[in-house]
This record gives C-alpha cells, sequence and structure tokens, in this order.
C-alpha cells in the first residue's frame, strides 16, 4: 500500500490529527486563509460523525454568513480540495459526505518535495566539503581537470561524500595520494558494489590482513611499529 493511501484512511478513520501539517503548509499550497477555516470545520464536524454539515451548520460555527459559505464551498469544490462522495451504511441507505483525499496529497507531495529540497541541499554542502578537503590534503588549489575527476565520481559513478572521503583517507595512509590512487580504490569498491563506509571500512581490513609480510610499509613512529597497506594500484585475481 502506498503511503499517500495510508495516510489517506488514517485520517478518514480519525487515526492521525493534521492540524500541524495543515497550519504549516496550506499556504503553500494556495489555500486561501477562509479556505483555511472552511476546511477545519469540515474535518472536525467529520470527526465528530458529521460528514456532511449543511451551510447552515458552517455559518453558526464561523462568522461567515450563507452567500459565503456557499461560495467558498464552491471553490474548494472547484479547486478539488474537497469532493463530495457517496457511500452506503450497514442498512444499504446512500448518504453524501465530504472527502478531503486531494487535500492529504497535495498536503503530502509538498511535505515530500520540501525535504527533498533540504536532501538536495544537504548533499550539496558535503560535496562542496569534499573539494576543500582534497584541496587541503594536496596542499594546493585543485585543477580543473581534478575539480571535473571528482565531479565525476559524484555525478557518473553515484559514489556518496563519505565514500568518497573514506578513499581519500586511504591514500593519505598509504602514502599514495594522487587522484589516480583515489579514482582505483573507488573503482574496485564499486566493482565489489560496496556503496557504504562499513562496507568499504570492511573490505580494507580483508585486504590489509591478506598483504603478505614483504608488502609491509614501514610508518614512522615513537614504537616502529609495522603497519601493512593495500596497493590499490596492483593487480589483484
Amino acid at each position: 500500500m502506498q503511503k499517500r493511501d495510508r495516510l489517506r484512511i488514517w485520517t478518514e478513520q480519525g487515526n492521525v490529527t493534521i492540524s500541524q501539517l495543515f497550519f504549516s503548509h496550506y499556504k503553500a499550497i494556495n489555500i486561501k486563509d477562509e479556505e483555511a477555516i472552511l476546511l477545519l470545520h469540515l474535518i472536525a464536524y467529520g470527526e465528530a460523525g458529521n460528514h456532511f454539515p449543511t451551510p447552515q451548520n458552517l455559518v453558526d460555527r464561523t462568522h461567515f454568513n450563507e452567500h459565503k459559505v456557499v461560495t467558498i464551498l464552491q471553490r474548494l469544490v472547484q479547486k478539488g480540495l474537497i469532493q463530495i462522495d457517496q457511500h452506503k451504511d450497514a442498512d444499504g441507505v446512500h448518504y453524501e459526505y465530504y472527502a478531503f483525499h486531494h487535500l492529504w496529497e497535495l498536503l503530502l507531495n509538498y511535505v515530500e518535495q520540501e525535504e527533498n529540497h533540504i536532501e538536495d541541499e544537504q548533499v550539496k554542502e558535503e560535496e562542496g566539503e569534499i573539494y576543500k578537503l582534497f584541496e587541503q590534503e594536496f596542499g594546493r588549489l585543485l585543477s580543473p581537470m581534478e575539480y571535473e575527476t571528482i565531479g565525476m565520481w559524484f555525478d557518473q559513478d553515484k559514489h556518496s561524500a563519505a565514500l568518497i572521503r573514506l578513499a581519500l583517507k586511504e591514500a593519505v595512509l598509504s602514502q599514495k595520494l594522487s587522484l589516480r590512487y583515489i579514482d582505483r580504490i573507488l573503482f574496485e569498491w564499486k566493482k565489489k558494489n560496496i556503496k557504504t563506509v562499513e562496507a568499504a571500512e570492511n573490505q580494507t581490513a580483508q585486504f590489509r590482513q591478506q598483504i603478505p609480510v614483504q608488502k609491509q610499509v614501514e610508518q614512522p613512529s615513537a614504537s616502529s611499529a609495522k603497519v601493512s597497506f593495500y596497493n590499490w594500484l596492483e593487480e589483484r585475481e
């Protein structure tokens, strides 16, 4: 079941309160204040068991006269914000009621678009930080070709900023700081369908466990301990 259908069913069954969602976004989906007031009264009547309040019912609860109420109701129907549907009760008697399917869908669509926009902005910010990090590690400004290469990792290869950051870290630790080396790391991960930092770290750990003693690189430290690194540029079976 689609989440839009679930939202419609939940709201019609009275299981979801949408007042906060509605108040936050009704202006953005082009609902006027007087329309919003009437919509909320229609919803409230429905929750109380009266699914088809009369214009006079709405006059009793608002400062609108009957002509104004009828005009707003007609406008809501024309906009598709309310629908007049029919249902049959347990005794087989048909009755009309106000339905709000399109209203819920508009609200949900707007929220999804807003969330996607925020997510896109976060992705762009993370990508921007990656370029800065490369320049920091390289100790210089990136060339146009280097910018293009990193951009291809994002746009064509669909690598996440976190995965590219990890590949850069691996290159720094291996003392092989070059885009060619980093590109090879990312290529190997993509070939093995590795898409998360956790999976990449596990794969790297397995590589290091398989490295022969003669391939160990001694890192200068106080204890002169030996740390093994995988040479991503070497062919592997």
